[in-house]
């Protein structure tokens, strides 16, 4: 498998120009996030037909989809190759920049801002997934740790199980659930301020602000617009992030006016004075505002609209997954756990695994004949059955295109169903697929297991019948060759 792995990462380098033309390496659940210097250097068409890569994405960072597991060793391998930690700026590139001509700057700088142009909202979503895309792995350990306290308090209520050890296992579970969620806007904080730049010590007492830890309870500081006191956590992780970027322009900007000699001293005395007015009395209110807004629209988009949302919804989270969009729903359900303790809008989204991994057992069966189709689909299956669906839309749906589409509407019909049966939330966020049941929040798991199974068949009937041609069931096909 090391060796495998070795062969993947030189691969990848020998497509993408090198270890001289990246600057930045990081990793999520499923992809290799590589920041390119210089695109007209990247092989495209040869990375996406190397042994292992399950699709490339070219954004404002190049993403190589390798699937769990392989992409944290392929990852660490390609950061122990270029002499930097993962998240590092890579010293070749940085010795390279500054030799570089002015002509060569110059054209690198039009095409990135062309590509900005082209592409308005992808520094936003890289944004958000940088600041989250590192606390995915606790959300999920946490969560279905969380998961299991649950059902075990539940067992606990109905006297199916008893005795004091239980219960303390059931304790043990909220425990660690809690480290990750009680504590959440601190690690947003961290991350946001590094990704913005700034000091991520501060970045994380700007997010611990947020809980008013400090406050007398009996004497409470009020709301400056509505005259109410405030609460702890007002404004969520979306004020923790806009919070944390005022608070990273302020510190670079002090860094620049105040003497070097008191600058440590100065610097970020002034900082946290500043925005710790700014985040208590003004940010945390607009943004609990905007947050309960959000979240009750939501909620009643999907109370009122049954199983018409959830059939839209349900059938348009691939596409969404496909750009990349899918990261600014993150924010959006950690909200509606903290404010009505379960995402109703997960399992609804999650209907879109379900129609893929329909869609991929229809053309498992369709398709026999087509040996490396059969193939990709082994390997991408059952991390699908899990609730990691790129490797199936990377690697086998997408590249064909007509399953594609068929998944999402199977998907579709596992959304109408979870939206017409109401009221399914998950208590935290992470993959979705049958991980997702242990999560499903007020004893609603047969509910969910009820739309995972709609959308299997619902992938399954529409693919089997509409979702191949004569060349896929053959294998005479050459998109995937």
């Amino acid at each position: 498998m090391a060796d495998k792995i070795t062969e993947l990462a030189n691969g990848i380098y020998s497509h993408i120009g090198g270890v001289e033309n990246v600057n930045k390496l990081v990793n999520c659940m499923t992809r290799v996030r590589i920041g390119i210097i210089d695109y007209e250097k990247v092989d495209i068409s040869g990375l996406e037909k190397l042994p292992g890569v399950m699709g490339v994405v070219r954004d404002e960072t190049l993403q190589v989809v390798l699937g769990p597991g392989t992409v944290t060793k392929v990852a660490q391998k390609m950061a122990e190759q270029s002499g930097v930690e993962l998240g590092e700026e890579v010293p070749q590139a940085k010795a390279r920049s500054a030799e570089q001509t002015v002509e060569e700057k110059a054209a690198q700088t039009k095409k990135k801002v062309k590509q900005k142009n082209q592409r308005p909202w992808s520094k936003v979503l890289k944004t958000i997934a940088n600041i989250f895309t590192p606390l995915i792995p606790a959300f999920v350990g946490a969560g279905l740790i969380g998961g299991i306290g649950s059902i075990l308090s539940n067992m606990i209520t109905a006297g199916t199980i008893k005795s004091s050890f239980w219960l303390n296992i059931q304790q043990i579970c909220a425990i660690i659930q809690s480290g990750v969620f009680t504590y959440l806007s601190i690690y947003v904080g961290i991350n946001t301020a590094r990704e913005f730049k700034g000091s991520q010590s501060l970045g994380g007492v700007i997010g611990g602000i947020t809980y008013l830890a400090g406050m007398n309870p009996d004497l409470p500081l009020k709301n400056i617009f509505t005259g109410d006191p405030l609460s702890a956590g007002q404004g969520g992780v979306i004020g923790v992030i806009l919070a944390v970027f005022l608070m990273s322009q302020i510190e670079k900007r002090l860094h620049k006016i105040v003497p070097d000699a008191v600058d440590i001293i100065v610097t970020p005395l002034v900082t946290l004075l500043t925005m710790g007015l700014i985040t208590i009395f003004l940010i945390m209110p607009i943004a609990g505002w905007i947050s309960s807004g959000l979240v009750g629209g939501i909620n009643w988009v999907l109370k009122v609209g049954g199983a018409f949302s959830g059939f839209v919804l349900g059938t348009l989270f691939l596409p969404m997954v496909m750009f990349g969009l899918h990261q600014i729903l993150t924010p959006i359900h950690l909200e509606m756990i903290a404010k009505t303790g379960s995402t109703l809008l997960l399992p609804v989204l999650a209907m879109a695994g379900a129609g893929q991994v329909g869609a991929a057992i229809a053309l498992w069966m369709r398709c026999r004949k087509n040996k490396k189709l059969i193939e990709l689909i082994k390997g991408a299956l059952p991390v699908g059955v899990l609730g990691i669906g790129e490797p199936l839309i990377y690697g086998v749906t997408l590249p064909l295109g007509r399953p594609f589409i068929t998944a999402c509407l199977g998907g579709g019909i596992g959304g109408a169903v979870i939206g017409l049966l109401g009221n399914v939330g998950a208590t935290s966020v992470g993959p979705s697929g049958l991980a997702l049941i242990p999560l499903i929040a007020n004893g609603k798991q047969f509910n969910y297991i009820i739309g995972l199974l709609s959308g299997y068949i619902g992938g399954f009937i529409i693919t089997y019948f509409f979702g191949t041609t004569k060349e896929m069931r053959r294998g005479t096909d050459q998109i995937l060759n």
